[in-house]
């Protein structure tokens, strides 16, 4: 009766660990795909921030100039607005001026960035929603939604590098080709003479879809190295598709 009795103890508690080590196991594999979509999405919320920003600070192309009598000029153009230093004032960009003659190519394509940085702004936004829904919407959604997030930001990125390379494109920047070169304002417009430079809202565009699509190789590289999180499964009439 005595090993008997033992015999059962050691059984049970076998069994006791074995169901904390495996629940400690569901929870460690949890927390890690959790802290991966948290991770992407603190930086996410970083890079739509620098969206914002690049929109609206005038600052995509900067000129300086120090006059003989010591001064110094600045001028920069924004998606929307144009700035002088010497006026402490910004004026709306591009005006009709920049549309005419010749112009009209140049006007044109500048709205298209425009346009481009705005429809990326409101893809990020809804990528946050998807992010939140993702994060908060159980294991199913956690599981099988990475698809749709990354899907969502590559489609952010690549509006966003499609604006900026309008603006400049160093790849092609030496391309022989003058119909390829001439898709490039930066390079190959008349009004950005030597001496202007890609500024702020530039850079900020370029960090901005990096961090998109970085994130979006991070969140599918871990739906293949990363364990399931365990616990129940659903029926096979409530799972996903």
């Amino acid at each position: 009766m005595v090993a008997f009795s033992n015999k059962t103890a050691d059984s049970a508690r076998n069994a006791y660990s074995e169901t904390n080590l495996g629940s400690e196991g569901e929870e460690q594999a949890t927390m890690t795909r959790t802290s991966v979509y948290s991770l992407a999405f603190v930086a996410f919320i970083g890079a739509t921030a620098m969206t914002f920003s690049a929109i609206f600070i005038p600052d995509w192309v900067t000129w300086s100039v120090e006059s003989p009598s010591g001064g110094h000029y600045t001028k920069t153009i924004g998606l929307h607005r144009s700035c002088l230093s010497t006026a402490n004032t910004c004026v709306h960009f591009p005006q009709r001026e920049d549309c005419s003659g010749s112009d009209r190519y140049f006007c044109s394509m500048w709205r298209s960035v425009g346009f481009l940085m705005s429809f990326a702004a409101i893809l990020e936004l809804a990528t946050i929603i998807t992010y939140i829904l993702i994060i908060g919407g159980g294991k199913q959604k956690r599981e099988k939604g990475w698809k749709l997030l990354a899907f969502m930001l590559m489609l952010v990125g690549i509006v966003q590098c499609a604006g900026m390379a309008i603006v400049v494109c160093c790849h092609c920047k030496f391309s022989k080709n003058p119909l390829t070169r001439k898709a490039y304002l930066f390079d190959n417009d008349d009004r950005f003479f030597i001496g202007w430079k890609l500024d702020k809202s530039w850079i900020l565009c370029t960090v901005s879809w990096s961090i998109a699509v970085l994130s979006a190789a991070l969140i599918s590289f871990s739906a293949f190295v990363f364990p399931s999180e365990g616990g129940y499964e659903l029926i096979p009439s409530e799972r996903l598709g």
